[in-house]
Order: structure tokens, then C-alpha cells, then sequence
């Protein structure tokens, strides 16, 4: 008991210190313990200024594999920022998936056809597709490198309920992070939950597959 209270006291000075560094941004992490569906979406649950990071999966597995699609939901009432992202852990065996999103809403331009999901009556929808060069980057707080995707950041004006689209268009399944917000805003309970998901997080628990290091 005392060897895993010093780790704990050591891990939460390690994330602290960080915090107090500045030099990375750092979300509330979650993970997607049940499927984030069209019927019963993640709710954002403080403000979609709040940055959070989603660990979630999507389960496009298998000979003849359907659409998975990830839903969040999140309110404004005045223009805000909504900023959000979509990263890849960097394994060999995620080198062509790909996760697309689309931010779904009021006054937003006309849905394109063709999209895995049915848009709401009288909503618009943006989509953000990854089609680009994959660079890589270093988080330090889950101790371990990731793809960049496409990033969504624009002030949105028009009051309502606004939905966030997760999919892979290549349909091959795997772990992603779902981005929402890049304010840091940390309140103890957040503080408390990030010591207890890091944790897990830095033991491959969000994972639900084999990740082979790539080799630099």
C-alpha cells in the first residue's frame, strides 16, 4: 500500500509540474467506456471551450465491416469558438486509418450527400477529411506519439444543439482521440480524473488492439 501511494504522490506531482510548465496543451482526458451512438451521444460536460480528449474506438472490424459512427453533442446560447481535432495513436497498424469528423448544426452550409449518417432537419454540416500529409507529435502526459488530423477552428454564431461526427470512410477500425475544445480549463474534479485516465493511458488501457511502434 505505501509503494502505491508514492507512485500516486510521484504521478501527481509529474502532472502537475507539467500543467504548471505550460509548454504542452493539455485536455481532460475521457475514455469511451459505452459506444458513443447516434441514440446516446457523449455529452460536452462543461463547455465545448473546455478542451477534452475523447479516447475512444471506432469498431470497423472484420470481413464485411459497417459505418461506426462516434456522436458528441454540445449547446452554445452566444458565438463561440469551437475548435476540434482528431488523432491517431502512431502504430503500424493505424498507418492508413484514417478518421474523418463533421461538425453538424444550425446555420451551417449544406450537408454534402453521401455521408454515413442522417443530418438532423434544418441543420448544415462541415466536414473535416484527412487526406493530407501525417505528421506526428509527442504527448507528454500519456507518454506516447500520435498522427495529426485535420482540425476544425471557427467561430460559430447561430444558438442551438450542435453535433460532432466521428467516422472512418476506409472502414478499418481502430483507436482514435476525439479533440473538442482548446481552452485549459481545470476544475479538481478534472485535476482528479486526468491523474486517474493518464494513468491508465500510460498502461495501453485505452487501447483495443495491438499497436506496434512505428520505427523513426
Amino acid at each position: 500500500m505505501k509503494r502505491r501511494t508514492t507512485s500516486c504522490l510521484v504521478g501527481a506531482a509529474a502532472f502537475c509540474s507539467l500543467l504548471v510548465a505550460g509548454s504542452v496543451r493539455a485536455h481532460v482526458p475521457y475514455l469511451e467506456l459505452l459506444d458513443n451512438s447516434e441514440h446516446r451521444p457523449f455529452e460536452v460536460p462543461l463547455s465545448i471551450e473546455q478542451s477534452i480528449a475523447v479516447y475512444a474506438w471506432s469498431k470497423d472490424t472484420g470481413p464485411s465491416p459497417g459505418t461506426d459512427v462516434d456522436v458528441y453533442s454540445f449547446s452554445i446560447d452566444q458565438p463561440t469558438n469551437v475548435y476540434l481535432e482528431v488523432l491517431v495513436p502512431e502504430c503500424v497498424e493505424y498507418e492508413t486509418f484514417r478518421p474523418w469528423f463533421a461538425l453538424v448544426g444550425p446555420g451551417l452550409p449544406t450537408a454534402p450527400p453521401d455521408l454515413p449518417f442522417t443530418v438532423p432537419l434544418g441543420m448544415g454540416a462541415i466536414v473535416m477529411e484527412d487526406t493530407g500529409p501525417r505528421e506526428t507529435f509527442f504527448e507528454p502526459f500519456g507518454n506516447k506519439s500520435y498522427f495529426s488530423g485535420p482540425v476544425f477552428s471557427q467561430t460559430v454564431s447561430t444558438p442551438g444543439q450542435y453535433f460532432v461526427y466521428y467516422w472512418d470512410p476506409g472502414q478499418h477500425g481502430g483507436d482514435y482521440v476525439a479533440v473538442l475544445g482548446d481552452q485549459e480549463i481545470w476544475r479538481v474534479r478534472d485535476i482528479i480524473r486526468a491523474l486517474v485516465v493518464t494513468r491508465l493511458i500510460r498502461r495501453g488501457k485505452e487501447l483495443h488492439g495491438a499497436c506496434t511502434l512505428r520505427r523513426r
